[in-house]
């Protein structure tokens, strides 16, 4: 696998993003890749002593990332991370909603499971939207990206609570882009394919294996026949919350490596396909 991420120097020179969910995975690649190019991060996580980690290691790379410990489906939380952003760092130009919980029930979801996956994802999505709303008006650079999912595309089997609380994220994506348009605030989501983090490198090595295994396996989803890194999510993030992007909004962007576009015939691997012998 190739890799080819050249940051762009200054592009985000004392602009300030709160990234929700960014001591882990793709949160915390969005905040190390943001905070590479010149920009100051306020990100939050539910596990506290992961995120003081990680803000350490931010802070010994001379990154401008501080770290809130709490949880995203609590309002009160949600108002507070607004708050630290304009204490710490007296603005707020980017917001990026990526805290989101994995609740997948179908047939057996419980009034819980439902409640647990709307608050901690779509719905904390909004209420930060709204909490943040007052200072990006000032901003002369304003977006949110929402973090969706393939998810929100597709049917997956047992999963009523996650894809539904997906699609959810992507048509609020579409109202806040037009709710929010006439001050300048662009907002779209970014839905990615399966993703190589730290709770998929979890997963592999439950079942034996690790990334050389799974990785051909999970794989065989997608075009590109493997799974994404985090990196390569955050850096089209990057590019939409970027004045690059300045027409683009209440678009929903694909980074999936080809999942959404690969039909019932697969990576056509079979004899069964015409022409092949």
């Amino acid at each position: 696998m190739r890799e080819m991420h050249n940051c762009i120097e200054n592009r985000f020179l004392d602009k300030v993003c709160i990234v929700t969910g960014g001591s882990a995975g793709i949160g915390k690649a969005i905040v190390e890749e943001f905070c590479k190019e010149g920009g100051k991060a306020l990100f939050t996580g539910i596990n506290k002593e992961e995120g003081r980690a990680v803000e350490e290691e931010f802070l010994k790379k001379n990154y401008k990332a501080s770290f809130l410990y709490g949880d995203m489906g609590d309002d009160d939380f949600c108002k507070e991370s607004v708050n630290k952003a304009i204490e710490k760092y007296n603005g707020i130009d980017y917001l990026v909603n990526n805290a989101f919980a994995f609740t997948a029930a179908s047939v057996d979801a419980t009034m819980e499971n439902w409640m647990h996956s709307f608050k901690v994802g779509p719905l904390a999505y909004a209420r930060m939207s709204q909490h943040a709303l007052p200072f990006m008006k000032k901003s002369n650079h304003a977006a949110i990206v929402n973090i969706s999912s393939v998810s929100a595309h597709i049917a997956q089997r047992n999963r009523w609570t996650y894809n539904a609380g997906k699609g959810f994220v992507n048509q609020l994506t579409k109202c806040q882009a037009l709710d929010l348009a006439p001050y300048g605030i662009r907002v779209n989501s970014i839905d990615p394919g399966w993703i190589w983090t730290t709770e998929t490198d979890k997963a592999a090595n439950l079942d034996g294996g690790g990334r050389k295994k799974w990785d051909k396996i999970w794989g065989q989803f997608h075009l590109l026949e493997r799974l994404g890194q985090a990196t390569e999510v955050a850096r089209p993030i990057l590019f939409l919350l970027s004045v690059d992007a300045s027409f683009i909004t209440g678009t929903s962007l694909l980074v999936d490596g080809g999942y959404s576009s690969m039909g019932p015939e697969g990576l056509g691997n079979s004899s069964f396909f015409v022409g092949s012998e």
